[in-house]
């Protein structure tokens, strides 16, 4: 009989340790914004995996990674140059290490219940990418010349031709090929400079065989969602206007009123992406501290209640990390601790997770203003099990309250 049972609790065990771990909802996800290069002093997926159980305790939910791919070399800029100037989608960047590295990488990321997303960068590739000579002239757009061209001041690129139909294919195929090493999805960069019809027939083709895959969309326009599918946007204008606010130049007039107007613009399940720093912010912009100074905080309550949003953490802001990170330079952050802020994060994370009246989409609850005395705006998103109440002052000293019920 003792043989028998511990058979039994053997055969259980065996089970409970085969099990995935419990995933947040999309809608209810917490994506976090990893820069790789700057992660570790490293600057490599097997110092970035070591630092996975520290996310997970944070209680991240979507690993978003930079690009992952080889950079060109022709019109680099700085030392390393642009992760967003491409030279071959299907490789992985020798600086982070190798393709069995990043495997590893996802295999533990998934292993503790991250889901795992990558760049897409659709727009353009480098001016020396495989493409460019694996490929026939007319997948690159091309001046009266016949040289390549770029956008704006990216030198460092080359502008792809999506009026060629070979192209759509070519990039559907690089973001299957990613697929199927397991990743769960996408962050487009750049994505209303490509066709919305090219999203639209990559996406449902996609979703076919993984139905369950997360497409994160650098836009805002609201034809990303109803035509095109995707999960999330970018919150762009709302993070302009915290900014505005930060610095005393707008208030809650003009918050109740782009939320208002983004509710009408966009559809009921659209995630709008809500943040206070990100990649291009933090080196190009400024930290949140340089744009918001004692404000960032109650900013980033903002980000984590507002209706429709799905919140982004930076890399280094769940330490404070005041510092702008180099753009095509090693400048990584030197070592990880524990403070005030990984606190704060872990508190409005653990709200997040523990109201779904909180959740992105046509899931959240319901947003009703309570009161708008003087700088002080009082919500509630509510749902009919759960009720969550924000008290946010909008100038200093820049309190909040989370009341949830």
């Amino acid at each position: 009989m003792k043989k028998i049972l511990f058979a039994i609790c053997t055969a259980i065990l065996a089970v409970s340790c085969t099990q995935k771990p419990s995933q947040q909802p999309l809608e209810n996800s917490v994506v976090y914004e990893m820069n790789v290069r700057q992660y570790t002093p490293e600057g490599t997926f097997q110092a970035a995996q070591q630092q996975l159980p520290r996310l997970k305790d944070l209680g991240i939910d979507i690993l978003w990674l930079m690009p992952i791919h080889p950079i060109g070399v022709e019109g680099r800029k700085g030392t390393l140059g642009s992760y967003y100037a491409i030279r071959n989608y299907c490789e992985i960047n020798p600086e982070y290490g190798t393709m069995a590295d990043f495997e590893a990488f996802l295999a533990e990321a998934h292993r503790l219940g991250l889901r795992v997303v990558i760049d897409c960068v659709a727009n353009h590739t480098s001016p020396d990418a495989v493409w460019t000579t694996e490929r026939a002239p007319e997948w690159y757009e091309r001046d009266a010349e016949g040289n390549t061209t770029f956008t704006a001041d990216w030198s460092d690129t080359a502008n792809l031709n999506y009026e060629n139909k070979d192209v759509w294919q070519g990039m559907a195929d690089a973001m299957r090929f990613w697929m199927e090493k397991g990743i769960d999805g996408f962050r487009c960069d750049m994505a209303c400079e490509v066709p919305l019809e090219f999203w639209q027939e990559t996406i449902a083709g996609l979703r076919k065989d993984y139905p369950g895959m997360y497409m994160l969309a650098e836009g805002e326009e609201p034809e990303l969602h109803s035509l095109s599918d995707f999960d999330a946007s970018y919150a762009w204008e709302l993070h302009h206007l915290l900014n505005s606010i930060a610095r005393g130049e707008k208030n809650v007039p003009e918050l109740l009123e782009y939320i208002q107007k983004d509710a009408q613009r966009h559809p009921a399940d659209a995630f709008r992406l809500m943040f206070t720093s990100n990649h291009d912010e933090n080196s190009w912009a400024g930290t949140e501290f340089e744009r918001m100074g004692d404000a960032a905080k109650l900013m980033a309550v903002l980000t984590f209640t507002l209706p429709g949003g799905q919140p982004l953490i930076y890399t280094g802001q769940e330490m404070g990390w005041n510092k702008r990170f180099e753009f095509f330079e090693k400048d990584p952050i030197p070592a990880w601790e524990e403070n005030e802020y990984t606190d704060f994060y872990k508190w409005l994370i653990s709200v997040r997770h523990d109201n779904p009246a909180l959740a992105a989409g046509d899931k959240g609850g319901v947003f009703e203003v309570v009161s708008t005395e003087d700088s002080t705006l009082v919500f509630t998103r509510t749902l009919p099990d759960n009720k969550v109440t924000v008290k946010a002052e909008l100038k200093a000293p820049w309190t909040y309250e989370i009341v949830a019920e």
